[in-house]
């Protein structure tokens, strides 16, 4: 943030969304006129009001709306619409989740409910639980709850729902009920449930990526599905860390050439705003194995990671292995006592493997 900026405004979950929907169509299915606003209880107990913008459906299954303020995150379910239909079920029934239009399906184990459940995660149900508790004169409603999202399937495409084994649409969530802008979070909650989906797969191996280019180039050297990709972007420890207490046989990690480098030093958030590669650092490493003083000293000056590599390169000295071997080191002690292999790769902005070391019992 530049400095003396106002601090960011914080948002709301579909999960939140979704709950004031479902609460506003209960009290229209009493017999309420339709609400401006409802207020809901967070899971930390706090009480917020939520805004309707919208009424349709019936007087047996009225849809109330909530358009999703995600505050300053630039969360891709900002704006959207987020409806809940409501309907009266025979006593005993409990209350029944489905997923509408737009809110995906799951069909593969290893998230929070079982394939076949609409994606609406186990904290929004019990927030619409309660809902519709308070809305019932705080007795437990029968209720069937439909939730949709206008353009969710749309929406879904640039998330990660379809390698987790979400279809036909967006996953409601949330914990808190608050969005945090730029948290690290929501991405890093998806890796751990991209790590859930391949173990309840029973896969053997699986690759954790920085990014797109390291990440295609990894899967075809090892011709792995889609379900074995962990999209770990600046998230190494994440990853590591959680793979360290749910293991799995085998571990790649890849990524470009300046990521795998701040790694080797012993960085596990790898974003540029949070991490730097230390130019003496590397030009030290290059220096410890047979690097002249003049490239080192070339290194030590270069402003970008990306630049003492191709520095290297001119002067017929190759760093990649180097760099890999480092972060495979901050990567295994991240990863131990856990008994897994692991390897790290290193590619360029092309593709190209231009690093690799692995576990000893791991051939190259």
């Amino acid at each position: 943030m530049k400095p003396n900026a106002p601090p960011l405004r914080r948002g709301w979950t579909t999960g939140s969304c979704a709950t004031a929907a479902a609460k506003a169509a209960w009290m229209v299915l009493q017999g309420h006129e339709p609400p401006a606003s409802v207020w809901i209880t967070l899971p930390s107990g706090k009480e917020v009001a939520f805004s309707l913008c919208q009424f349709t459906g019936t007087t047996t299954a009225p849809c109330a709306a909530v358009v999703k303020d995600a505050g300053d995150d630039p969360d891709i379910t900002h704006g959207a619409m987020i409806r809940c239909t409501v309907r009266a079920l025979p006593v005993g029934s409990g209350i029944i989740f489905k997923a509408g239009p737009g809110v995906g399906t799951i069909t593969r184990p290893g998230l929070p409910l079982p394939p076949g459940e609409p994606a609406i995660n186990p904290t929004p149900r019990a927030m619409i639980r309660t809902a519709l508790t308070q809305a019932n004169h705080g007795a437990p409603p029968d209720a069937e709850v439909t939730i949709s999202i206008d353009h969710g399937e749309e929406l879904a495409q640039r998330t990660l729902n379809g390698r987790l084994g979400i279809v036909g649409g967006l996953s409601i969530l949330g914990t808190t009920g608050i969005v945090m802008p730029f948290s690290c979070s929501a991405w890093i909650e998806s890796i751990h449930r991209g790590v859930d989906v391949a173990r309840a797969e029973k896969l053997t191996h699986i690759l954790g990526a920085t990014g797109n280019v390291s990440e295609k180039a990894g899967q075809a050297l090892y011709n792995l599905p889609d379900t074995a990709l962990i999209e770990m972007g600046d998230f190494a420890g994440g990853l590591l860390k959680y793979v360290r207490h749910h293991p799995v046989s085998r571990l790649s990690i890849a990524g470009g050439i300046a990521k795998m480098t701040k790694l080797g030093q012993g960085c596990l958030d790898l974003h540029s705003s949070r991490s730097r590669a230390d130019m003496s650092a590397l030009a030290q490493l290059a220096a410890q194995h047979g690097a002249p003083d003049g490239l080192a000293s070339l290194i030590k000056n270069s402003p970008t990671v990306a630049e003492a590599f191709l520095l290297a390169q001119t002067h017929n000295f190759s760093m990649g292995n180097l760099i890999a071997q480092k972060a495979w080191s901050v990567a295994y002690k991240t990863l131990s006592p856990a008994p897994i292999l692991l390897d790290v790769l290193v590619f360029d902005r092309a593709g190209i493997l231009v690093g690799q070391a692995s576990s000893p019992s791991l051939p190259l």
